[in-house]
């Protein structure tokens, strides 16, 4: 089967500047393929030279079989595309927006552009110039999806959409898998990848340091822990927190005077163990957070610029 997206050594550089080095990726028609990173990893460098945005400074890109540097119309008529910075002015109102945008990428079926606004709350009426940053980024969105592209390319979407907002897009990018389209989501948000895509790259400094299925990168099993316990002796904390596996880095410090214990900690395993051991003790504050996607990364894959693949991901 055609990889609906292949990079076989893709290189950018900016002058002496390396960007991205020798990126190996393959997407599988009607997957959704996550590729995240920290910001400054490389991704939108690398969404823009499939879509000719870009050239390339060596190496081969194909995009739904074809070179993007040749497809031009008609291969971009196959694409849905949001940029990480989308910028959208102009005395117009959205539907006449969308309108003008259907008459570019193709015919785009009776009644979508409206479900598509209903389910991501936007009022198609307004003039795009008085949209907030979020109603823009919806109407990104609407454009992007209404024709049913065979390819979806995504750069950091969610991007100033409230949390039910990220809901519903989220909804779409698996509807789309459902009907066959290819997704190539780009984001430095873990939990969108987790939620969505069936195989992920981690792109650190413009290589690709971790690549697998999503269940192989134990990413989301890092989190950070913060806690006050009343009543506390610290020196038991300590001590307890030492037999909980994947507990590391603890802190702790006791207060004398309110007779409170606070510790920081992070865990990379089971969580079930620790809120065991704060079950048996008065919590008066807990916050259990991942860190974000660069530390995870650092702390997974020890910093590595080298690359590792498969199902089953080995550590670069």
């Amino acid at each position: 089967m055609t990889p609906a997206i292949e990079t076989i050594g893709l290189q950018k550089r900016y002058g002496t500047h390396p960007a991205i080095h020798d990126l190996n990726i393959s997407v599988a028609p009607g997957t959704v393929f996550g590729l995240i990173g920290p910001n400054g990893a490389g991704k939108t460098t690398t969404l823009r030279m499939l879509l000719d945005i870009i050239r390339p400074s060596g190496g081969v890109a194909r995009v739904l079989g074809a070179d993007p540097r040749a497809g031009g119309p008609t291969l971009r008529r196959r694409i849905g595309y949001v940029p990480g910075e989308l910028r959208l002015e102009g005395r117009i109102r959205g539907r006449n927006l969308l309108r003008h945008y259907a008459e570019i990428s193709g015919p785009v079926a009776p009644g979508v552009i409206e479900n598509l606004a209903d389910r991501l709350g936007l009022d198609l009426n307004r003039n795009v110039r008085t949209l907030s940053k979020g109603n823009k980024q919806k109407l990104g969105l609407i454009q992007a999806f209404m024709h049913r592209p065979e390819l979806l390319v995504l750069d950091e979407p969610t991007s100033g959409l409230d949390p039910l907002v990220q809901r519903e897009f989220l909804e779409l990018v698996r509807e789309a898998r459902a009907g066959g389209q290819t997704v190539l989501l780009s984001s430095h948000v873990l939990s969108e990848i987790q939620q969505t895509a069936d195989h992920v790259a981690v792109l650190s400094t413009g290589r690709v340091v971790a690549e697998g299925a999503v269940a192989s990168l134990r990413l989301g099993k890092i989190r950070r822990i913060r806690a006050s316990l009343d009543g506390a002796d610290p020196g038991g904390i300590e001590a307890e927190l030492a037999t909980v596996p994947g507990v590391r880095e603890v802190t702790v410090i006791g207060d004398e005077a309110t007779r409170t214990t606070r510790l920081t900690a992070t865990l990379d395993g089971e969580i079930d163990p620790l809120v065991q051991l704060f079950a048996r003790h008065r919590v008066g504050d807990l916050v259990i957070e991942e860190p974000d996607l660069e530390e995870s990364v650092l702390q997974l894959y020890g910093g590595s610029t080298g690359s590792a693949s498969g199902e089953e991901v080995r550590r670069g």
